[in-house]
């Protein structure tokens, strides 16, 4: 998200919460004119030290102007685009079964247990049958549904544009529990993902809050600031968590927009390390690092127990970087323009590289024996690497 769109959008942000497109990359007309699109970096030579295979493509629906991420959940692919929902085999690349939503989806997917979940721009959440793609369950949420979906045991949970989240039953799709919070004026739309771990549920929320919930029964367990807003604007104060949090065994991890990445004690909310960056897209976490794209479009490896910098990959300037994939000896990012980078761990330079039929606005999704990069067409790209 560059300032120049928050101006434009800022303009006609006469009241309320509006949210802004962080994933564009002009914004035309508003003010008579449309702004030249900075020209991406042309992609630097190497030469490739680890094979990147295409293995299967399937389709899902056009993304149009929202974040879809696939999801693998045992033995298969889901992912959704449009009004269409699909079930790929991960195995072989075919298409299982697709679905017609009936309703312009804005989130998903998310699949647990036997259901597959996708929400859409006017508040529904349909819960799918796994098997067989046919509908079990359809509820009606108080405003647009977004980012990921998650079942957690028996709870289904969605988030929506009002800065509600939303724990319903598995079963029928009933409320259990809701948690509200106050928006401010601006946010970016793709801002606060959730993430689980045994039986807590991490949510960044924009104003650069990170809040930790009992996702069986949303009880509050702690509240932290990843990020303060700072300035005499609503323009300038705009610092929303991005992404969805990184989560192991001892810490959470987030990034905000115009802000930090700050690392967390789970239990508690203790903060263990920050540093002063800003990322549009999000960050991924593995064993060693915490990676992050900030919003020059450059990936950074902090180390995950002291928060020091260890590389910094600044080669994809203006392409758009998706937030990282933390993928065994590799990071896998996507831009803009179509193109799959993959990066060594151990510095970030460049081992293997393919091209996709459309630009990438989410992260690439681990499915196993490889991952997969979902373009702005719709189609759904699985790839091996060796």
């Amino acid at each position: 998200m560059k300032i120049h769109l928050l101006v434009a959008v800022l303009a006609l942000a006469l009241s309320g919460c509006s949210t802004v497109d962080s994933m564009s990359g002009t914004v035309g007309g508003w003010l008579g004119s449309t702004p030249a699109k900075p020209n991406p970096a042309a992609l630097v030579e190497f030469k490739p030290s680890v094979a990147l295979a295409e293995i299967w493509k399937g389709n899902a629906g056009d993304a149009a102007g929202y974040l879809f991420h696939p999801q693998a959940e045992g033995d298969d692919v889901f992912a959704a685009g449009g009004e269409r929902v699909v079930r790929i085999a991960v195995a072989t690349g075919k298409t299982l079964w697709w679905a017609d939503s009936g309703v312009k989806l804005s989130a998903g997917v998310g699949a647990g247990e036997t259901l597959v979940l996708v929400g859409g721009a006017k508040g529904e959440l349909l819960a799918l049958d796994r098997a067989s793609g046919q509908t079990r369950w359809r509820a009606g949420l108080s405003s647009e549904v977004t980012g990921q979906l998650l079942v957690v045991a028996d709870t289904v949970i969605a988030r929506t544009g009002d800065g509600r989240v939303h724990g319903l039953s598995a079963t029928d799709g009933s409320r259990k529990w809701l948690y509200t919070r106050n928006l401010p004026a601006l946010s970016l739309r793709g801002s606060g993902g959730m993430s689980t771990r045994d039986g807590e549920l991490y949510i960044g929320f924009p104003g650069g809050k990170l809040v930790a919930l009992n996702a069986a029964n949303g009880a509050q367990l702690w509240e932290a600031t990843v990020a303060l807003p700072r300035g005499a604007t609503e323009l300038e104060r705009v610092a929303d968590v991005m992404g969805s949090p990184a989560v192991d065994d001892r810490q959470v991890c987030a990034v905000a927009y115009q802000g930090r990445v700050a690392c967390f004690d789970r239990s508690k909310g203790t903060l263990l390390w920050t540093r002063d960056t800003s990322s549009n897209s999000g960050l991924a976490m593995d064993a060693i690092n915490v990676y992050v794209t900030d919003d020059k479009d450059a990936v950074t490896a902090y180390d995950k127990a002291s928060g020091r910098a260890g590389w910094r990959q600044d080669k994809l300037a203006r392409r758009q970087v998706t937030a990282p994939l933390a993928f065994g000896d590799w990071v896998v990012v996507a831009d803009g323009e179509g193109v799959v980078h993959v990066l060594s761990t151990e510095d970030g330079s460049f081992v293997a590289r393919a091209k996709v039929d459309s630009g990438v606005r989410a992260a690439p999704a681990d499915i196993g024996p490889g991952f997969a990069v979902q373009t702005i067409q719709g189609s759904v790209v699985a790839f091996r690497l060796k």
